[in-house]
């Protein structure tokens, strides 16, 4: 089975900005751990189409890990808006300065090592360790656990299941090529072992598979059945003058930590006297319509109030209009803004 994944990621692996495809490692070329670390990181979460640009954006910004560790944390915070998951930012800045201060600007070289430097988990150490230290680890991301599940048929449920999946994975693992047969897996999750319609025509482990002699493909891998998403409400406000906006730093604790945002409301359950949040006094005009966002555990409905005010003595960041997009404003809170601005 590891032979004929292997060959068919020679043939059909994907090519990727960060990656070092195996015709370019026999000619000598080596993974760089600080643009595959980058890419893992962004990908958590995200697909291919929109983290490649980001991650361009940052390796041109921060050539190498000690740049970016050197970098101002807002100024990273507001390069990553729009990716989502910010703590991931958060914790990219702080690693980037371990690395820097206790590792010499150069990333440890082994799986357990990885794992104890901030915001690398289990999957990340073994792709690091695997991809760009030829360390043989066993690579599972959730493309591998849809493979592995339709491999060997695994009835229990993810997400509670995933040690099972993780130990049945390891018993395909090689010791040779690991970091081509864990870019293979994950490819061949990625493109043939689809959740609909996979292309099990063209996978090299048709035969192999229990789930495709069962004719049952789609059937794996079995999840635990999700629940609808609890509704929360709130209100921001937007307050405004002479083409500035009035943010207030996020705390680094909690949701959207450390990002930029508008004064408002908790979110809860439900919302009541709006207006005794209000960041000041004045006479709010509430916008027509409402900011809906969802996150991983619940969907946020925001209510959007504007004001303006001739001077910006109002205590808060003050950040320009025509350059909003150099303060790290999430996504709902661009979502904000732009109700308060029809």
């Amino acid at each position: 089975m590891q032979s004929k994944l292997l060959l068919w990621y020679d043939q059909e692996g994907r090519t990727l900005p960060w990656r070092v495809r195996p015709e370019d490692r026999a000619a000598g070329i080596k993974a760089d751990p600080y643009a595959v670390w980058l890419s893992e990181i962004m990908l958590q979460q995200t697909t291919v189409p929109h983290a490649k640009p980001y991650w361009r954006k940052f390796l041109e910004a921060y050539p190498t890990v000690t740049e970016l560790a050197n970098a101002d944390r807002d100024q990273v915070l507001a390069m990553w808006a729009g990716l989502g998951y910010y703590a991931r930012a958060r914790n990219l800045h702080k690693c980037a300065g371990v690395i820097r201060d206790d590792y010499a600007g150069e990333f440890p070289q082994s799986e357990a090592e990885l794992l104890k430097l901030p915001g690398i988990g289990p999957y990340t150490a073994a792709t690091l360790a695997a991809i760009c230290f030829d360390e043989a680890t066993n690579i599972v991301d959730g493309n591998v656990e849809r493979v592995i599940s339709r491999i060997f048929r695994i009835d229990a449920p993810l997400p509670k299941a995933r040690p099972e999946y993780r130990c049945m994975a390891a018993t395909l693992a090689p010791k040779k090529r690991p970091g081509d047969y864990g870019q293979a897996l994950m490819d061949l999750g990625a493109t043939l072992c689809t959740p609909r319609n996979p292309k099990c025509d063209l996978c090299p482990w048709q035969n192999d598979c229990a789930a495709h002699k069962g004719n049952c493909e789609t059937d794996y891998p079995k999840k635990i059945k999700k629940v609808k998403l609890p509704v929360r409400y709130g209100a921001a406000f937007v307050l405004i003058s002479d083409e500035h906006v009035m943010l207030q730093r996020r705390p680094d604790k909690g949701l959207l930590g450390g990002m930029m945002g508008f004064p408002g409301t908790d979110w809860s359950s439900e919302l009541s006297e709006p207006l005794n949040a209000a960041p000041i006094p004045r006479n709010w005009e509430k916008c027509e319509g409402e900011v809906k966002h969802v996150f991983t555990h619940f969907e946020l409905r925001l209510d959007v109030y504007r004001a303006e005010i001739a001077n910006r003595d109002a205590e808060g960041i003050w950040a320009p209009l025509n350059s909003i997009k150099s303060f790290a404003l999430p996504t709902v809170m661009t979502k904000v803004l732009s109700l308060a601005q029809k």
